[in-house]
């Protein structure tokens, strides 16, 4: 029987009610990240793979973007290297059951490779928790599986790359295959660039045997278009930098997630900060603290969680940049930025702006990478600049001399080979896509989820550090950006700020000093025993969470608990110049009497160094007693020295009062850890 016309309209409705279920509403949707096709629309590695004709695979496992990063570039110079189509993913956005059959599947698949990130105490980022869940619970036979991985950590942590060889113990325990070796990017000597590059090297070397691949000169083949556009500034779909695309002309679903969230790394909460002060009592340093207010939105946060700031780039820098690519009167023209490649999906909102991807989208203030110079030798605007970046590229020695140590940000850099010719036959594309994304700042938070319930607190040393043989001021982003806020909103006039930012923000949506944040969970907590007592190392900026953690004591003691002891230990440069939080310790003091002692080491007020460790050798019976008692010991602050360093006076401090061997000493130490009775919030 034939449909009426009645019969077609519900079908139709039907249809596309079906679609807008199936697809989320992206057939016509913009998606996040401003491409045309949704990232994570399967989670079936051999359909998306096979859908896009893909013949490798880069997956990382990150936390705050560096392993993500190195994996794009990984991807593409294996692709251009090698002419094979390699597609970059995300652990998170996959299923994994039938891994093993990736190899057998597609027809000429080559190779998987993993970058994996080290979170906290050797654990998985975020995006690769169910990754190891499913290899390490579910996941039998990985036979056909080849792969190679670099791992990236810090060797002053404990637990250095855990991540990276727990990746090839259990992909090899389940009889996949490693090609070449296990590399290991190390953070912690700062060193991350250069072992990326020589494993990556290695790698291709046993590749080429390994598989029989046919290496190609490196050239340039971008993932994504960039096009300028008829639109304007004023044009309300335009991203001008807002954090996301729900605040670019939002719907009524997207007002009100600006304040019911949910709130993460990929949608932040825009928060009035409703409070600042300097803390140092210094014409060269500055310390800034700052409240931000989350009472008219669903954010929570835990004492010890962490607060991360998503900043922007200075005026300065920004002006650098815009200007050696040329750009300068070109910053406010509309571009569009599409994928070339349905697996590539750029971090930058479109459409947008030369200026608003410059300023909100790109890591632009950093060290330079050794590899991006030698990538942007093909653009040189002479040939004279163009042997220069090439030289650079290739010569470890000369580019640590000249550039590393130096401090060289991407623009100084492009300056300098160029002698200050433009570079404008640099592709915008190569620029979004060979500049690492701005990243999120992590602060642990100083305040008490308990006494502080609709505000947190964070304290941050400003990054401005002069060199011997550098002409310029070497600056931080988020810190910088939070010395102004504090100078604006306290209109502190007689102090000259190396950079300034623009504070009222796209659109004006930052005025009256609001920042998009949002909270990173944390492991570092109080026993949720009040009672516990608790010992706690925190030299400079260190004391942020224990700021926190004793806050959170006055209000257990106000709501008639029976607490612990808390022992503080805090160092810094000079009583009357960098004493953070010094009036408010005393007023601590009175309210918990001998449930709390500040003890204070002053480096340079003697004419011997005194820190924190010789504090606590002079406590060391005290502290024995304690953990004898069953107290928790945290340690915050620097990882490379101050943390190991309290970490063996400890040991020495058991070795002494306990009468035991160095050996057993250790194992006393890391049993503390085991049992979650010594944490740290170190970097």
């Amino acid at each position: 029987m034939a449909l009426d016309t009645l019969d077609l309209s519900v079908l139709a409705v039907v249809a596309i009610l079906l679609a807008a279920y199936f697809t989320r509403g992206t057939l016509w949707g913009n998606s996040d990240d401003g491409v045309t096709v949704a990232r994570g629309s399967s989670r079936d590695l051999i359909e998306v793979i096979s859908a896009n004709e893909k013949k490798a695979l880069v997956l990382f496992g990150s936390q705050t973007g560096t392993s993500e990063d190195y994996s794009h570039k990984f991807a593409k110079e294996f692709q251009s290297r090698f002419s094979i189509p390699t597609m970059c993913g995300d652990l998170a956005d996959y299923d994994y059951e039938n891994l093993n059959e990736i190899f057998t599947s597609v027809d000429g698949f080559q190779l998987i490779v993993f970058l994996m990130a080290t979170y906290g105490e050797g654990e998985p980022p975020d995006n690769a928790v169910e990754f190891f869940d499913y290899l390490e619970n579910e996941c039998e036979d990985l036979s056909t599986v080849k792969f190679s991985c670099f791992g990236l950590g810090n060797s002053t942590y404990e637990f250095y790359n855990a991540m990276g060889k727990r990746t090839v113990s259990t992909l090899t325990e389940k009889g996949a295959t490693l090609i070449g070796e296990l590399g290991l990017g190390d953070d912690g000597r700062g060193t991350m660039d250069e072992d990326y590059m020589a494993w990556k090297d290695g790698l291709f070397d046993v590749l080429k045997d390994k598989l029989s691949l046919k290496e190609h000169d490196l050239v340039y083949e971008p993932g994504i278009k960039v096009e300028e556009s008829s639109l304007t500034v004023l044009s309300p779909e335009v991203s001008l930098g807002e954090p996301d695309s729900k605040y670019v002309n939002p719907s009524e679903d997207d007002l009100k997630s600006h304040k019911l969230g949910p709130f993460d790394h990929t949608h932040p909460y825009l928060a009035p900060i409703t409070a600042s002060k300097e803390l140092f009592n210094s014409e060269t340093r500055h310390c800034v603290h700052a409240e931000f207010d989350l009472s008219d939105s669903n954010l929570k946060y835990s004492t010890g969680d962490h607060l991360a700031i998503w900043p922007s780039n200075s005026n300065e820098e920004v002006a650098k940049l815009l200007d050696i690519l040329g750009l300068s009167d070109k910053k406010d023209i509309v571009i569009k930025i599409s994928s070339l490649d349905p697996t590539v999906h750029p971090h930058v909102s479109s459409p947008s702006t030369y200026e608003s991807v410059i300023r909100h989208y790109l890591e632009i203030s950093g060290p330079v990478s050794r590899q991006f110079v030698g990538s942007v030798a093909q653009f040189a605007p002479t040939e004279e600049a163009k042997a220069l970046a090439s030289k650079l590229g290739k010569d470890k020695e000369l580019f640590h001399k000249e550039v590393t140590a130096k401090y060289l940000n991407i623009s100084d850099l492009l300056h300098v080979l160029s002698n200050g010719a433009k570079w404008t036959t640099v592709p915008f594309e190569f620029v979004i896509e060979s500049i690492a994304h701005l990243q999120p700042r992590y602060y642990s938070i100083s305040s008490s989820s308990m006494s502080e319930k609709q505000t947190v607190h964070v304290t941050a040393v400003v990054e401005q550090e002069r060199y011997p043989n550098v002409d310029k001021v070497v600056t931080g982003v988020a810190t910088n950006l939070l010395l102004n806020i504090q100078q604006a909103q306290n209109k502190v006039s007689d102090s000259k700020l190396p950079v300034t930012y623009d504070l009222a923000g796209p659109r004006n949506k930052f005025e009256k000093f609001k920042l998009p944040v949002h909270v990173r969970r944390s492991t570092f907590k109080l026993p949720s025993n009040p009672a516990t007592p608790i010992i706690c190392i925190g030299p400079g900026t260190g004391v942020a969470p224990f700021r926190g953690f004793i806050r959170e004591k006055v209000k257990q003691v106000e709501n008639g608990s029976n607490v612990g002891k808390a022992v503080l230990f805090f160092g810094c440069r000079n009583s009357n110049e960098d004493f953070l939080y010094k009036d408010e310790w005393v007023d601590y003091s009175k309210k918990l009497g001998d449930k709390f002692e500040l003890v204070t080491a002053f480096s340079r007020e003697t004419a011997k160094k005194v820190y924190v460790q010789d504090k606590m050798l002079e406590k060391a019976s005290e502290i024995n007693q304690a953990l004898n008692d069953g107290a928790f010991f945290y340690v915050c602050g620097d990882a490379a020295r101050m943390a190991r360093d309290v970490q063996s006076v400890l040991i020495k401090i058991f070795v002494a009062e306990r009468k035991v061997t160095e050996e057993v000493a250790t194992d006393m130490v890391k049993n503390l850890r085991v049992l979650n009775r010594y944490q740290e919030d170190v970097w």
